[in-house]
C-alpha cells in the first residue's frame, strides 16, 4: 500500500522521469554486451581463437538470455518489477567485471552466459514497467526513447570498449563498466517506483491478481499476430546480432581500420541513425494507432522492407563512402522497425501477461540473433570465395534475405490482428486506451 501511495503523490511528469532513469540502465545494458564484440580482434590476436571460436564467445550470451527470457518474463507478471531489475543490473555488472579476469575460451563463454543470464531479466520487467506508466497515447513514443539507450550504449560502449583495449589492453573496459552498473543500481533503488499492474489501461485494483501460468498462456496464444511479431523478431534480430558482433571485425578486415576506430565506425552510423529514426517513428506510429487498426505494425514493415535492400548494400560495399552510406540507410530502417516491437505486441496482450509474452519474445528473438554470429562465423571459415573477407562479405549482404522475411511476416501479422480485432467482440486488446 505505501508504495501505491507513493505512486499516487507523483507528478504528472514522474512517468517521463521513469523513462529517463530506465534509458541509463539499458544504455549500460548494451555498453556491456556491445564491449566483448569491440575487443573481438584483440581476442582473437592474444589467444589465437578462429572467427568460429569468436562466434561461440558472443553467442553464448545470447543463448542463455533466450533461455532465460521466458522465465524473466513469468517473473516480472508475479514479483515487483521494481525489484528485478536492480537485481538484474547488479547480476551483469558481477560477471561484466568477471570477465576481465578471463584466461581462457570456457572462462569467456561462461562469464558472457553468466552476463546474459543477468541481463534477460531486464527488458521483460522494465517494459511492464513502462507499459504501465504509459498507456496507447504514448506508449510507442516512451518505448522509443527508452530503446534509444539501446543506441547510445552501442555506439559508446563500443568506442569506449575499443579505445580502452587498444591503449589499456581487452581487460580494461570491463573493470570499468562492472562498477558503474552497481552505482547505477543504487540510484535506482532510492528514484524508481513500482506502479499498479494495468494502471495507464485505468483497470480497477481487482484487476490486479496475477494470472496462473496457464491464463497467460492463453492469453498469448489466442493471438495470432503475436506469433507472427515473433518471428519476424527472431528474423531481424538474427541480422541486427551479425551487425552487433561482427561490424567492426568487418571493418578492420575489409577497410583497414584500426581496433578503436573500428569499434566507433562499426556502431556510430548505424546506431545513431537508429536512435534518430526511433523516436520520430514512434510518434508516428503513436499518431497511426488511432487512426488505424495495426499502424505500428504498419510502421514497423516499412522499416524492415527498406531495410533488407540496406543490408545487401552494406555486404557488398566496395568503398569507405558506399559502406558508410548503406550503414546509415540501415539504421534509419532498423531504428523504425525497433520502434515497435514491444508497442506492438502490447497492443495483442492484456496487462497481466505483458512480462511473460515480453519474456517469450525476448526468447524467440535472442534465439535468432545467437544463430547470426554463428552464420557469419562459419561462413566466414568455410565458404567458398578467394579470401576470409570475400566470404564475411558475401554472408553479410545475404542476410538481406533474413530481413526480407521479417518483412513478410510483419504483414501477415499486422493483417491477422486487423481482422480478429474487427471480429473480436469485445476486442481482445485496447490499443487507443
Amino acid at each position: 500500500m505505501k508504495g501505491k501511495e507513493k505512486q499516487s503523490r507523483a507528478g504528472p511528469y514522474y512517468k517521463w522521469w521513469v523513462v529517463l532513469l530506465l534509458w541509463f540502465v539499458c544504455f549500460l545494458n548494451y555498453a556491456d554486451r556491445q564491449a566483448i564484440s569491440s575487443v573481438l580482434p584483440l581476442l582473437g590476436a592474444d589467444f589465437g581463437f578462429s572467427a568460429v571460436q569468436l562466434a561461440l564467445i558472443a553467442s553464448a550470451f545470447a543463448w542463455v538470455y533466450a533461455g532465460a527470457a521466458p522465465v524473466a518474463g513469468l517473473a516480472a507478471d508475479r514479483f515487483p518489477r521494481k525489484g528485478l531489475i536492480i537485481a538484474a543490473c547488479s547480476f551483469w555488472s558481477l560477471f561484466t567485471f568477471a570477465t576481465a579476469q578471463c584466461g581462457g575460451l570456457w572462462m569467456l563463454v561462461g562469464t558472457r552466459a553468466l552476463t546474459g543470464l543477468g541481463e534477460a531479466f531486464y527488458f521483460p520487467a522494465a517494459m511492464a514497467l513502462v507499459s504501465d506508466y504509459h498507456g496507447g497515447r504514448t506508449r510507442s513514443r516512451a518505448i522509443a526513447l527508452h530503446q534509444s539507450g539501446v543506441y547510445a550504449g552501442t555506439i559508446l560502449g563500443s568506442w569506449l570498449a575499443a579505445e580502452l583495449a587498444q591503449r589499456h589492453g581487452w581487460r580494461s573496459p570491463f573493470y570499468l563498466f562492472g562498477p558503474v552498473g552497481f552505482l547505477l543500481a543504487a540510484v535506482l533503488l532510492f528514484s524508481l517506483r513500482e506502479p499498479r499492474r494495468g494502471a495507464a489501461e485505468n483497470s480497477s485494483p481487482a484487476e490486479e491478481r496475477t494470472l496462473s501460468l496457464r491464463e497467460s498462456w492463453r492469453a498469448i496464444a489466442r493471438m495470432p499476430a503475436v506469433w507472427l511479431l515473433m518471428g519476424a523478431f527472431f528474423l531481424a534480430n538474427f541480422v541486427a546480432v551479425i551487425f552487433l558482433t561482427w561490424t567492426p571485425t568487418f571493418l578492420v578486415e575489409k577497410f583497414h581500420y584500426t581496433v578503436g576506430s573500428a569499434g566507433l565506425n562499426g556502431t556510430i552510423f548505424i546506431h545513431l541513425a537508429s536512435a534518430l529514426s526511433v523516436v520520430l517513428a514512434g510518434c508516428l506510429a503513436d499518431w497511426l494507432s488511432h487512426r488505424f487498426v495495426g499502424g505500428r505494425m504498419q510502421v514497423q514493415f516499412a522499416g524492415l522492407l527498406a531495410g533488407s535492400v540496406c543490408v545487401f548494400w552494406v555486404g557488398t560495399a566496395d568503398t569507405k563512402l558506399t559502406l558508410m552510406l548503406a550503414m546509415i540507410c540501415f539504421g534509419l530502417c532498423k531504428g523504425v522497425y525497433d520502434s515497435g516491437i514491444f508497442a506492438s505486441l502490447y497492443d495483442c496482450i492484456e496487462p497481466r501477461a505483458r512480462g511473460a509474452a515480453a519474456g517469450l519474445m525476448n526468447m524467440v528473438g535472442w534465439g535468432g540473433g545467437a544463430l547470426g554470429p554463428l552464420f557469419v562465423g562459419y561462413a566466414t571459415t568455410y565458404g567458398h570465395q578467394s579470401s576470409k573477407t570475400e566470404n564475411m562479405s558475401q554472408s553479410i549482404a545475404w542476410s538481406a534475405v533474413f530481413y526480407l522475411a521479417a518483412a513478410a511476416l510483419m504483414a501477415a501479422a499486422w493483417t491477422v490482428y486487423a481482422r480478429q480485432i474487427k471480429g473480436a467482440s469485445p476486442p481482445p486488446c485496447h490499443p487507443a486506451s
